[in-house]
Order: structure tokens, then sequence, then C-alpha cells
């Protein structure tokens, strides 16, 4: 028998962003538990009267109920689970939710499998910058990257050597982008294209990588050791993606 013209799902999603198609509608990139990333329409969520329009703007947490259309899946029910609204009310938290957004966004590809441990780890960090003091928001952001680093496939080798497969000592190393991991001082003498790492921001990240949410609260690094891992992670992303992130530019800009 021929498959059904039109089939229904039902999806918790989170928006990563949207554009006009169209004359009314809208096109949503989502990142959803059930299926991944996917594109989806919304008919009409351009116009006043549209009552979809309030539950489909960036970073909400959403329940959708799709139909299959001829090429693409149409949005006929949106009801919002969460709009984590203290993200909208501070231009510095909108684009650190716009960072965490983007980062998923650039990492991920629409292959319809279920990712329920990455929605998870999406809506938890949503979660937690929309509820914590702003001294928190360092740790929220760098436990976040390390632990989709570990979900995309790209977890970084931080207690051997990426190059000799020695265990690392307790001294100032070296990190390698394209080995994806820390180099010892001795794997570095030899080694171009190297960025040091310093003892304490590699214990850090190790600690990030191998503990609970609840286990990295516990973290109090310096503000050099905050600005070393901050710089030391976009130069990771910007290798593996092989573009800058947008939205770290804008977050310095609204500061200075």
């Amino acid at each position: 028998m021929p498959e059904p013209k039109f089939r229904s799902v039902r999806v918790d999603a989170v928006v990563l962003r949207h554009s006009d198609y169209g004359e009314a509608d809208r096109m949503l990139t989502l990142f959803t538990r059930q299926r991944g990333k996917m594109r989806v329409i919304a008919k009409g969520a351009r116009k006043i009267a549209s009552r979809k329009a309030g539950h489909i703007e960036p970073f909400t947490h959403v329940r959708l109920q799709l139909a299959k259309g001829k090429d693409i899946f149409l949005v006929t029910q949106a009801d919002t689970v969460d709009a984590y609204q203290p993200l909208r009310e501070d231009l510095i938290l909108t684009g650190q939710a716009a960072y965490v957004l983007e980062l998923l966004d650039r990492f991920s590809y629409e292959d319809e499998i279920e990712h329920p441990s990455t929605f998870r780890l999406l809506t938890e960090t949503l979660t937690r910058l929309a509820s914590t003091p702003e001294a928190a928001i360092w740790l929220i952001l760098r436990y976040y990257e390390m632990r989709l680093l570990d979900h995309v496939g790209f977890r970084p080798q931080l207690f051997e050597c990426a190059n000799c497969g020695r265990a690392i000592q307790a001294e100032d190393q070296f990190f390698s982008f394209s080995a994806g991991g820390v180099i010892c001082p001795r794997c570095g003498k030899g080694l171009r294209h190297l960025h040091p790492i310093s003892l304490e921001t590699l214990k850090y990240l190790r600690h990030f990588q191998r503990s609970s949410y609840a286990e990295a609260t516990r973290a109090r690094p310096s503000p050099e050791v905050q600005q070393e891992a901050e710089h030391l992670m976009q130069g990771y992303f910007t290798y593996l993606l092989e573009r800058e992130l947008n939205t770290p530019g804008f977050l310095r800009k609204i500061r200075e």
C-alpha cells in the first residue's frame, strides 16, 4: 500500500532559529528529542492573529504537533513548555543563550535520529542560564561545551598525550587543535601550531569532562584561568568548524 500523504508526529523541541518563508510563514530550525535537528514550516506564523507565533521564538522549549507535507513537516499545533523568560530580559543573557544554540546548530545536522541526552543537555543548560547568578555563567558555558563535544564525537584528549599516549604529568602542557588534545612538553618540542595550556586550566577542563554538573559547580577558577580556558575552547571550535562562531563577537561588543 502507498504511504499516506500526511503523517502526524509529536516532538519536544527547542527552536534554534527561524526565518521568513513565503508571504506569511516561518521556517523553523529545531533541535528535537525524538528526531534530532530538523526544519519545519509554521504556516501563517507571521500573521498578527497567529496563535503559533508566541510559541516558536528562538530558545523556546516547545511541544509541537507536526504533519508531513510534500517535502517538509508543517506545524499544526504548538505549546510552550518553557520560554526561559529571563533570557529575553537581559541582553548579555540573550547573547549567551544564542551562543548555546549556535554551537549545537553548527555541530549538528538533520539525521532523524533520537537524541535524548543531547536534548536534555540543551534544556538543562538553558534552565541554568535562566536561573543562575551571573557569577556562575562561565562555569555553565564551559561545562556545556565540554559535554557537547562528547555528544558530537570531538571529546578532547586531556589525560594522555595526544601524540605519544603517555599519561600527562603535573606540569604545564600544550594543546593541539589538529590532534584534538593535550601534547606533553617532550612531544611539544618537535611539533608546530601548538597552544600553551597551564596546569590549572587543564585541571578544570578535566574536571568538567568527567564530573556531573553538581560536582562541576565546586570549581573556583581564577579570572586568568577562566580567560585561558575560554580562549582555548574558542580556538578549538574555530578549528573544528573551519570558521569562527558569530555570538562570541556579539557578546564582546555588548560588554565593551
